[in-house]
């Protein structure tokens, strides 16, 4: 029930079944995938579910996700093997497991089977026109050819002629496939193992699966899929493979590790331990990545949508302020609404900067002036009680950073010391070059950086906390009191720039982060302030608007006003480009990218090309930047005027 409830909450559509009749059931009548307990099968007749599975389709093989309470692998686990000699198609999944596995190895699972009814209906189409055929055909990523086997008078097959072959084949074999050509007149040493197979498939109509070595295309794996076609007796087989070399390699890898630690268990027991520890670790590194790897589609998902809302928010709230509306409480609501909006855009920050997906704007920034600028604020935030301390080398080379990250950083650390000396201590930031090489620290490629540290002399961390401490959401803070995100920011936002976040720690000796970041011979941009309007605004020509949304065109468009612009709006491009030919000429464009039908990016090309001297703005969530050329200026939501003014006057 609590797997039934974890998919449904996830989107999907479970159905708990009481016992293994009412299983069986609702795998014939069409289920995607089956979620199954160990202990579920081991006493029943599986006959009835193996008939069911032993009549199902060519295209069909139905999934299983089994949960286990030792492992999937044979060698922790060696009842599972029947379990996969039986069933076929399964996935094992060890309790206790995290929900988030359980439902990525599900969506996954269903995906296949997807793909196999998309397949279904692609065979079918073969039979329904060639044209529908040809395109199947050449669209699928797996290999794919159709062979006819050559038989010697005993009925043992000796060669195989091409009928035809699809280009993934081509692109995974290495071999120019022409129809009518023997397999032995291209390959000098064909392997009578894969003949054995292909021929066993044609004489019995009876259709093939297995993973193994094909030595004739040089050393890979293959996953390969063969099935009888055509009339008996035409000896005609399909097959469908895939290259598996890299996951085989893991897997010999894994093996060959377990293997040697078997060896070395009756003279080398510590030996053993430690490669044991060093496995769990390699375990622990990879569950870690997945969660951070499902957060950064989770956050990749809903950013472009809430930098939408808080556009019009800020941007409104940013109008009202510098326009002074209101009495004395009204203006103070405005300032707390700011205030507010600032913390949601934070917020935003935070999750997109562990889940290594916020846009940064990295440039060469000097770090030491930037922590010298910080210090009041780093003093004000930590206390009285705690003594700030910066020791940063004078000729430290510039580094290269987004300095609003770094400083949203350094107050994230800053904040976490404070919460780790209660009763008051130092709190010392000092930078240096570092030289690094390649063997010096396993997350850092050889190179120059600038060695960040932040050190406190608190309460420290036990070496549980310190593994856990960049996780996103842990914190040893009480309810309500931390978020759990300052330190998976941290290091998120390390990662991206090309540089790394290390711990240092141990209970009562304090705490110290070290951050790495690359060093940059370029030199800091000195960006005059852009002064907004304060009386009547100096018209500067037309600009085109356009946004889906309707409250972020509405609030972007008051801003464009009052830097004297003539506003036109468009709510798509297509509508854009109508009003563009009545309107003729533009001075500036400032276009949302990611919206129904025309990129931002495709109508700016299209509009540079009618009218090459228009300006071009972008204005873009976080979540499709990817998309926009990178000769634009982009603007990211949410934005205040000033930043709007800056952003034109950059073009």
């Amino acid at each position: 029930m609590i797997a039934s409830a974890l998919l449904a909450e996830a989107g999907l559509n479970a159905v708990a079944c009481a016992d293994f009749p009412a299983l069986v059931a609702g795998v014939a009548a069409g289920a995607g995938l089956a979620v199954v307990t160990e202990e579920a099968l081991r006493t029943v007749n599986l006959q009835p579910l193996v008939q069911w599975l032993s009549v199902q389709a060519e295209w069909s093989d139905f999934p299983f996700i089994l949960l286990t309470q030792k492992g999937g692998g044979l060698e922790r686990n060696p009842a599972a093997k029947r379990f996969l000699d039986t069933l076929g198609n399964v996935s094992f999944l060890e309790r206790p497991f995290h929900p988030t596995s359980l439902v990525s190895l599900a969506q996954s699972a269903l995906r296949g089977r997807r793909r196999q009814y998309d397949a279904r209906a692609r065979l079918e189409d073969l039979h329904r026109g060639a044209t529908k055929y040809r395109s199947l055909f050449e669209s699928i990523e797996a290999g794919f050819c159709i062979i006819t086997m050559i038989f010697d008078t005993d009925g043992r097959a000796i060669d195989y002629v091409f009928n035809e072959a699809n280009p993934a084949f081509e692109r995974q074999t290495g071999m120019s496939v022409v129809p009518g050509r023997t397999f032995r007149s291209m390959v000098a040493t064909p392997s009578q193992h894969w003949l054995d197979v292909y021929g066993k498939v044609a004489q019995t109509r009876q259709s093939a699966r297995l993973e193994d070595h094909a030595a004739a295309l040089g050393d890979v794996w293959v996953d390969v899929y063969a099935f009888p076609v055509g009339e008996p007796g035409g000896g005609q087989v399909a097959v469908l493979f895939n290259d598996i070399s890299e996951r085989r390699k893991m897997e010999m890898a894994l093996r060959e590790s377990e293997e040697r630690l078997l060896a070395l268990n009756e003279t080398l027991e510590q030996r053993v331990i430690e490669r044991t520890s060093a496995l769990e670790q390699t375990q622990a590194a990879l569950r870690q990545s997945q969660k951070l790897e499902s957060m950064g589609q989770l956050t990749g998902g809903v950013a472009h949508d809430f930098n939408n809302l808080l556009t019009p928010i800020v941007g409104s709230l940013d109008i009202l302020q510098r326009r002074g509306v209101g009495g004395d409480r009204e203006r103070r609501l405005i300032d707390g609404a700011i205030q507010s909006a600032e913390r949601a855009r934070t917020l935003v920050q935070r999750l997109l900067a562990f889940a290594r997906r916020q846009p940064l704007q990295a440039t060469a920034i000097d770090l030491g002036m930037l922590v010298r600028n910080l210090a009041g604020l780093l003093t004000s935030t930590c206390g009285p009680r705690i003594g700030l301390a910066i020791d940063i080398d004078p000729l430290l080379p510039c580094a290269h950073a987004d300095a609003n990250q770094i400083e949203m950083a350094l107050l994230n650390l800053a904040v976490n010391a404070r919460d780790a000396m209660p009763d008051g201590g130092k709190l010392t930031i000092s930078a240096s070059e570092d030289h690094v090489r390649g063997s010096d620290h396993a997350d850092l490629a050889a190179g120059d950086y600038i060695h960040l540290q932040i050190a406190d002399t608190g309460l420290g961390m036990d070496a549980k906390t310190q593994a856990k401490a960049i996780e996103p959401f842990f914190t040893t803070k009480g309810v309500g009191q931390g978020t759990g995100l300052g330190l998976s920011m941290v290091h998120g936002l390390a990662a991206q720039l090309g540089g790394g976040l290390t711990i240092e720690s141990a209970p009562g000796a304090g705490t110290t982060i070290h951050l790495w970041l690359p060093v940059t011979s370029a030199m800091p941009d000195r960006v005059a302030p852009i002064a907004l309007p304060t009386g009547p605004a100096v018209e500067r020509g037309t600009a085109l608007l356009v946004d889906d949304e309707a409250l972020v065109r509405s609030s972007t468009a008051d801003m464009l006003i009052e830097l004297g612009y003539q506003v036109i709006e468009a709510a798509s491009a297509e509508d854009a480009l109508s009003k563009l030919d009545q309107l003729g000429v533009i001075e500036l464009l400032v276009t949302d990218h990611l919206m129904p039908g025309m990129t931002g990016t495709d109508l700016a090309i299209t509009i540079r090309q009618r009218s090459p001297g228009t300006r071009v703005l972008i204005i873009s969530g976080y979540a499709d930047v990817d998309g926009i050329s990178p000769d634009m200026q982009r603007l990211t939501k949410p934005f205040k005027q000033s930043d709007l003014a800056m952003s034109i006057e950059q073009l």
